[in-house]
């Protein structure tokens, strides 16, 4: 048993007993309810040791469990192995909801009581949460109390780093007019005002950075839009005197942190715009005296949609994490070979190659390096338990990217660091196909990402394979690496697919306990072409960096498939040659050079 987990759990219940709850749930989420979140609102991973990004844990007096998609089915239940915690796979026929468990488990002990801290989790969750349970034999939701406040003793304090001004030349847009702009879209919803609680808008929005959130620049506040006046909600220690300065300049007045949910109680337009997917629980229900229009922000939409100085910066990023990731590569097979090399020193070893481009400013996400099995697990990052050593045999993925000042980069390569197997290279050319299927895509302007996504799975499905993670997700301009709304996956997304966005192509197959392969590139959305029938799209690559040539089976690819693979590499090389010396560019002009039909 995993004593310190015991632990954890015993404190928990001893409050819950204090006061009278019979169910205690604990989201991933935190006040701001987006993915990423700081320390401080870890609760669920420090009550189950599971550390994934998403994922709801729930405890009562005699059971505990864990909801978590996918991604996480094989990490998580390594992570619970040995804890009370039972795995509940979502997505998967018969695995109860949230709702539905804590029903059964109160039915058999005459429970009444649940209880989820508002300030942590959606409006919409909750507010649906709360008419399962009452469904469930009349249960009732709290959602009052942080207990974590009670029994985390050693709870990381909420985040002080400086926020930063963002120049105006990487942004591309001065945020007054940012703010004209929300304004407008606002009128046309007519919308008195908007609490902006998402932090990645909010920077987006003002033209500022910050590091209070891991491999995220953002940082804690929240923006209340009010007709005319428009309030930052951040600790003052975090504002120094020239961010001051440029918030009054941009005529934004600055409160402190916690004053938030009085502004809301005492906000005096006629209404406001919350959406009660993105705003917690809590602050929704401090409006008092206006009507709630529960609307998207129009915010994530207009930030999705690069402007050129932003789609510039991204190029510019590219070239610089191209350089880097080609001397990964050129590195790691004779490093295998040599002896001595992990994951984790492989995950080391890009990082050193980033930290000396221009513009870096650290990870985009943590490293996954996954050799062999490993990478059946996609979410995957190796540590100093998992840590295996690499072996000139096999397939290593590499799931990486980094945060420049002027773009964030997302790129997977799974390369083979010797011999493989038959089966290691058909399922590798199974997913080359899928990837190069998406970026040979044209489509209508305004299509789904769920149109377009089966386009991908259809050379994987032909073959009785699948993956059920999403195929694609937007990334942001030195900001969070997922970014929406759009996204390209099975599950039904409504957000049209735009010039000027990004998005990831990244097919994978996973098998677990064997290997599992995954390629991906950051494309950018372009016009394509214009007919009687109205205006086509595409995609074009931004992510620069070869796709390793030695597993495809090249009899399985298409003349098609074939030409876009030796196009993309001529642009690889033509674009990247300049900036590496003559040996980079001897061993770069090799592993770009054109794949016949034969290998």
């Amino acid at each position: 048993m995993k004593d310190y987990i015991q632990q954890r759990l015993d404190s928990l219940r001893e409050e819950m007993r204090r006061e009278r709850i019979d169910a205690f749930i604990l989201p991933s989420t935190d006040p701001h309810c987006g993915e990423y979140v700081p320390d401080h609102w870890k609760g669920r991973e420090w009550i189950s040791g599971f550390d994934g990004s998403a994922g709801t844990a729930v405890v009562t007096m005699d059971a505990a469990a864990l909801w978590t998609d996918s991604r996480y089915f094989i990490a998580a239940a390594e992570a619970l192995r040995g804890t009370e915690f039972a795995l509940m796979r979502q997505g998967i026929g018969g695995t109860p909801t949230v709702g539905e468990w804590i029903g059964r488990k109160l039915a058999a002990t005459g429970g009444t009581e649940a209880a989820i801290d508002g300030m942590s989790a959606p409006a919409a969750y909750v507010e649906a949460l709360a008419a399962g349970l009452h469904r469930q034999g009349g249960i009732t939701l709290r959602t009052n109390l942080d207990v974590l406040d009670r029994i985390w003793a050693d709870r990381p304090p909420l985040p002080t780093a400086p926020i930063e001004v963002y120049p105006e030349e990487l942004a591309g847009e001065p945020a007054a007019s940012k703010l004209r702009r929300i304004r407008e879209r606002l009128k046309a919803m007519r919308a008195g005002g908007m609490l902006m609680s998402s932090l990645d808008d909010i920077a987006w929005t003002l033209n500022l950075r910050g590091s209070d959130v891991h491999c995220n620049p953002v940082f804690l506040a929240y923006l209340l839009l009010e007709g005319r006046r428009t309030t930052l909600f951040a600790n003052p220690a975090k504002l120094r005197p020239g961010v001051q300065a440029y918030l009054k300049g941009i005529g934004v007045d600055c409160a402190p942190y916690s004053a938030i949910a009085s502004a809301l109680t005492s906000y005096s337009e006629y209404n406001i715009l919350m959406d009660s997917a993105t705003t917690c629980h809590t602050l929704y229900k401090c409006v008092r005296r206006a009507e709630v229009v529960d609307a998207p922000s129009p915010v994530e939409a207009m930030k999705a949609v690069k402007n050129t100085t932003e789609i510039e910066g991204f190029r510019r990023a590219m070239l610089r994490d191209g350089v880097a990731m080609v001397r990964f590569m050129r590195w790691l097979r004779p490093a295998v070979e040599r002896g001595g090399q992990t994951e984790m020193s492989a995950a080391a070893m890009i990082e050193s190659l980033r930290a000396g481009q221009e513009l870096y400013r650290g990870p985009s996400f943590d490293t996954i390096a996954a050799y062999a099995d490993h990478a059946a697990i996609v979410h995957y990052e190796p540590s100093p338990a998992t840590n295996a050593p690499l072996k000139p045999e096999g397939l290593l993925l590499v799931d990486t990217g980094g945060q420049y000042l002027d773009g964030t980069t997302d790129i997977t390569r799974t390369i083979a660091l010797g011999p493989v197997s038959d089966e290691e290279r058909r399922v590798y050319t199974l997913v080359l196909k899928a990837h190069i299927a998406l970026e040979r895509a044209v489509f209508p302007c305004g299509a789904s990402g769920t149109q377009v996504d089966a386009l991908a799975r259809e050379p994987l499905w032909r073959e009785g394979l699948n993956y059920l993670h999403g195929t694609g997700h937007g990334v942001g301009s030195f900001l969070n690496v997922h970014e929406g709304p759009h996204q390209i996956r099975m599950e039904w997304r409504p957000a049209p697919l735009l010039p000027g966005m990004t998005v990831t192509d990244e097919p994978g197959i996973y098998l677990e306990g064997r290997f599992g392969v995954r390629t991906e590139n950051t494309l950018l959305i372009v016009p394509h072409s214009e007919t009687e029938f109205g205006r086509f799209l595409a995609f074009e690559p931004l992510t620069l960096c070869p796709i390793d040539k030695a597993p495809i089976i090249a009899s399985m690819l298409t003349a098609d498939e074939l030409a876009w693979l030796n196009s993309y590499h001529a642009t690889v090389f033509s674009s990247l040659a300049p900036l590496l010396s003559h040996d980079e560019r001897a061993w770069l002009a090799e592993v770009c050079s054109p794949l016949g039909t034969k290998n």
